[in-house]
């Protein structure tokens, strides 16, 4: 058997090794693959591992000697699930490796807007401090987040990671959730759509991206929110209309917004949130922690493992 991996380096980073798939099968591991590559170098293998490489049904056609795809991911969208159900390819995905990094980068993102720590951070350097007439340099107000309201749309690993951070910190929790009331923990509270928008300090976004959510935060649902309140979304870049953030933020009805995804990947230069008023990206890293990324390479190889012993594990097909 033959594997072949088409962006091995987003996973890897060139720190992390792939020994274990190497004991299952010959690998061929490539950094990146541009699409007019992905055929040429599929050709001879039986099994393909993608992170964000498509494979299409213009690819899986050309590709009749493949037996398995492995989404380096949770997310399986690049794949074309339908021809490969059609061609008995099996598809698996990597869930919940990333659940503690990505809640933890929530917390990252909130607390450095209530605490300003890489403003005074970036103060300090200028000599602020050091020129104050006071022990402290206090130019900003800082917020507490005891007490406040933080609602959660979607409670599946990482909402319910975030909800039990947010209870830590003596934060209310409102969640968004199919889950039955009676199911949820002390101290998460259902609510509908629009009672928590209306009511939270903090919106925090960790559903899936489909028709139905698909700028699920637009102009509409932001003039409902709290002009103090701030804009979660670790989730999918396109659950949020960015152009319709980044005009909240300047004009004073949203107080912040911090995101690890976009619309479109890597940032556009014209995109507005990359100036507008306290907005707080990161280039889609919540998921990259060093522990996160040899989870994901190890769940890999189990899903490899499974597929060649005859049961395969995380099929999404």
């Amino acid at each position: 058997m033959k594997i072949v991996i088409l962006d091995a380096y987003t996973v890897d980073q060139g720190e992390l090794t792939w020994e274990g798939l190497k004991e299952l099968a010959e690998v061929e591991a490539y950094e990146r693959t541009a699409p007019e590559d992905v055929v040429a170098r599929c050709k001879g293998a039986e099994m393909v591992l993608t992170n964000k490489v498509v494979l299409d049904a213009s690819v899986l056609n050309m590709l009749p000697r493949l037996q398995y795809i492995g989404v380096l991911a949770t997310g399986y969208n690049v794949v074309d699930l339908e021809v490969a159900s059609r061609q008995n390819i099996v598809v698996t995905n990597i869930p919940a490796y990333s659940t503690e990094s990505v809640a933890q980068m929530v917390f990252s993102h909130l607390l450095n807007i209530v605490g300003r720590t890489d403003h005074y951070a970036r103060e300090n350097r200028l000599g602020k401090w050091t020129a104050s007439p006071d022990f402290c340099y206090l130019d900003h107000n800082l917020v507490e987040l005891n007490g406040k309201r933080m609602g959660i749309v979607g409670l599946g690993n990482i909402g319910m990671a975030v909800a039990r951070i947010a209870t830590a910190f003596g934060m209310q929790v409102l969640a968004y959730t199919s889950k039955d009331e009676e199911d949820l923990p002390y101290g998460i509270k259902k609510v509908d759509m629009d009672t928590l928008f209306e009511q939270s300090d903090i919106v925090s976004l960790h559903c899936p991206l489909t028709v139905e959510t698909h700028f699920l935060v637009d102009k509409e649902r932001l003039a409902t929110m709290k002009p103090t309140a701030i804009l979660i979304n670790t989730g999918r870049g396109p659950l949020v209309d960015d152009a319709a953030v980044a005009e909240a933020l300047n004009n004073g009805d949203l107080a912040a917004y911090a995101a690890d995804v976009l619309t479109t990947e890597p940032a556009p230069a014209d995109n507005p949130l990359l100036t507008a008023k306290n907005s707080y990206l990161t280039p889609h890293i919540a998921w990259a922690t060093r522990e996160a990324r040899q989870r994901l390479i190890n769940i890999c190889t189990e899903n490899v493992r499974a597929y060649l012993d005859g049961e395969p594990v995380n099929q999404v097909n």
